[in-house]
């Protein structure tokens, strides 16, 4: 299946990907929505991974903060993991952290996640933290 990973384009997509977020973060891994909506997403840019039908299938949030980017809210389908959407997205949050002169992203990764991001060239960075009810560590990536 061809999936076309960009930034959201339009209010249509922006609010599949925050209804895809609210089915895996609140209905699945039962965090309260107070925490899942933080009152940020204005801030931020949302990229998404869009199939041809025009279906969200995955996204996650950068929010700019000085040199830094903040990588926050990954979800995917369910019925489309472990096909390199999460990979896809971390690459194009690389390029646009770039393309807006960051350099280093940081991120909460859920500890069972803690591999994809090292993969991806991320270190940890501290200890290990319960943020909404979920295991978290700190991690870290300097972009060259």
């Amino acid at each position: 299946m061809s999936v076309e990973v960009r930034r959201a384009r339009n209010r249509a997509e922006r609010r599949q990907a925050l209804d895809l977020r609210h089915r895996v973060f609140c209905v699945e891994q039962g965090v309260p929505i107070s925490d899942e909506l933080d009152g940020r997403d204005d801030e931020g840019i949302h990229l998404v991974a869009v199939d041809p039908e025009g279906d969200v299938l995955g996204t996650c949030r950068l929010l700019f903060a000085g040199d830094a980017v903040q990588f926050s809210r990954l979800a995917v389908e369910p019925s489309h993991r472990r096909r390199g959407i999460a990979s896809r997205l971390l690459d194009a949050a690389d390029v646009e952290a770039r393309a807006g002169g960051a350099c280093r992203l940081v991120l909460h990764a859920q500890t069972y996640a803690k591999s994809l991001y090292v993969e991806h060239g991320y270190d940890e960075r501290g200890h290990l933290f319960w943020e909404a009810g979920i295991e978290h560590v700190a991690m870290e990536k300097t972009l060259a």
